[in-house]
């Protein structure tokens, strides 16, 4: 086998890939790196579909740059999960959540959605570790 030929399996992972917005399990292996990006797509699907979020968007609530201002919370979203040291809490979150909608967006959602947006990207989240931990105890 030639060094810059893929490697059958090793590094790789299983991954349930979202198309068309249903859950499609695959049976196909990815690479960790694939899963991160998994991670920020899911994350980026999840606040899509936030009715709240998206109305702040479209009615531009932020002002003209509400749509960058979204893509900016999907990110701020990655980096809190990923650049967190210690425990992650779902009231953090929240927080986090609550924060980016009051300053980016001049918005207050008292609906509840909030807490479900964030108890929703925690489970993402530790689906995305209990997979990512699979591939590193299986290479």
């Amino acid at each position: 086998m030639r060094a810059d030929q893929p490697k059958a399996k090793s590094g790789y992972k299983m991954e349930s890939i979202v198309k068309n917005g249903h859950n499609k399990v695959s049976t196909a292996f990815k690479k960790p790196e694939v899963a991160v990006s998994h991670l920020r797509e899911g994350i980026a699907l999840l606040l899509s579909r936030w009715n709240g979020l998206q109305m702040a968007v479209q009615n531009e609530w932020g002002g003209h740059d509400s749509l960058q201002k979204s893509h900016q919370l999907v990110l701020d979203i990655f980096s809190w999960f990923s650049q967190s040291k210690g425990p992650l809490y779902n009231e953090d979150l929240e927080n986090l959540l609550h924060e980016s909608l009051l300053l980016s967006f001049n918005t207050e959602i008292e609906d509840g959605s909030i807490e479900e947006v964030a108890e929703q990207l925690m489970i993402m989240h530790e689906e995305y570790l209990n997979r990512n931990h699979y591939t590193k105890s299986s290479t």
